[in-house]
């Protein structure tokens, strides 16, 4: 896809956010106005399996409650041309970001940042579903403290063995793959989740990754070999025992994120620490006045959309794509029988593009939208006026 599109389901688009191995990041905003970040997912994923699943965890991804430690699943849609997820925008630099370029962080903050995000992650776990590709990458940090993104992608993360040997693997998920997933193990389950957040947290103290190398079948190699102790060099001391055994080869080795959230909060507590003060030191220490103006301030255009879609969307009716029954052909036997084999992201052959199904059939009729009463305009068209007045009145928003 070439350039940036104008919109997205009913989000209006106004600028490119980042990009990689699973497709582009858009902010965008709501009819209403709200900031959202949109997700378009790479062609080259779009199997009809697939989608089927994209569409049953983003069902679920919907239930997570108990946290404020997870951007928020506003909306998808599984079997659009491309398909789509929104999700709450969340203001900051990623983890990679503030340890490239301000160094490690503190033990007390590392282990704040580990209890923070334990905590988050159970919330998920309890639905049902895992994250599975944690790395600094996915680790926001802000005004509130960290934020788990990219939750709820992980139809779009169960790739095959054989995906290894593709072209454009993005090293950074490798490095944080735990040895299950390297080994191509089906069945991943919740300490799969407990060794990614381990390589966070010990980037964050460390500025490394537990194993290196200069091709990613070095590193993979490495993960798989139960010989290959991860590195924790300039881990500090306090750390070790947690994030080393976060960091076990064999899956019923490692804590949970119960005996996480402890053990981190016992760092604290020796540090003379409670939970509270050291969230708001890594806050003060992570979101500092660098953080951005609110999105779209600057750029009047998006509120002449915004205002136009407004109207658009009440004449249709149309309502989220989660919101109605799928599509009429599905292939609900083999949904629940994709496992994860490996977390990476590749480049898959263009052949593959054009050969996927958006859906395992036509899309159906759209419903024909009740006639108004006679007499008085549409809601929406009466706010987009107003809008519009207030545009013209306010040449500064």
């Amino acid at each position: 896809m070439n350039g940036v599109p104008e919109q997205i389901g009913r989000y209006a688009v106004e600028r490119e956010l980042g990009s990689g191995g699973m497709g582009e990041v858009y902010l965008a905003f709501s009819p209403a106005g709200d900031p959202v970040a949109v997700k378009l997912i790479r062609p080259d994923r779009l199997d009809p399996i697939t989608r089927a699943r994209f569409e049953k965890e983003a069902l679920i991804a919907r239930t997570v409650v108990g946290t404020n430690r997870v951007a928020r699943f506003l909306d998808a849609d599984p079997y659009a041309e491309r398909p789509w997820l929104a999700m709450e925008y969340v203001p900051g630099e990623t983890l990679l970001t503030q340890v490239d370029g301000r160094g490690p962080l503190t033990a007390p903050l590392v282990a704040s940042l580990g209890a923070l995000l334990a905590e988050g992650l159970e919330a998920v776990h309890a639905v049902g579903l895992l994250h599975r590709d944690l790395k600094p990458q996915n680790v926001m940090l802000g005004v509130y403290g960290p934020i788990l993104i990219d939750f709820g992608l992980g139809a779009f993360l169960d790739t095959t063995k054989d995906t290894l040997s593709h072209s454009g693997m993005i090293i950074g998920t490798v490095r944080c793959m735990p040895p299950e997933q390297a080994l191509g193990r089906t069945k991943v389950k919740e300490s799969a989740d407990v060794y990614g957040l381990g390589t966070v947290l010990l980037y964050a103290a460390t500025g490394h990754y537990p194993y290196e190398g200069a091709r990613w079948e070095a590193i993979v190699g490495q993960v798989a070999n139960p010989d290959h102790a991860p590195d924790l060099s300039g881990l500090p001391q306090a750390l070790v025992p947690l994030i080393g055994s976060m960091l076990a080869h064999d899956p019923s080795d490692r804590p949970s994120l119960d005996a996480v959230m402890a053990e981190c909060t016992g760092v604290l507590a020796a540090a003379g620490m409670s939970p509270m003060d050291a969230r708001h030191a890594l806050i003060d220490a992570t979101a500092t006045d660098k953080a951005a103006p609110m999105p779209g301030s600057d750029r009047p255009v998006v509120w002449e959309r915004l205002a136009e879609q407004a109207v658009a969307i009440d004449e249709d009716g149309s309502d989220s794509p989660l919101d109605g029954p799928p599509p009429t052909t599905r292939t609900p036997d083999t949904v629940d029988d994709v496992e994860t084999s490996a977390t990476t992201e590749v480049t898959n052959a263009a052949a593959e593009t054009k050969s996927a199904a958006p859906h395992g059939g036509p899309a159906p009729e759209a419903p024909v939208p009740a006639a108004r009463k006679p007499g008085r305009p549409p809601a929406s068209l009466r706010v987009a006026e107003e809008l519009r007045a207030r545009y013209a009145a306010q040449p500064g928003l």
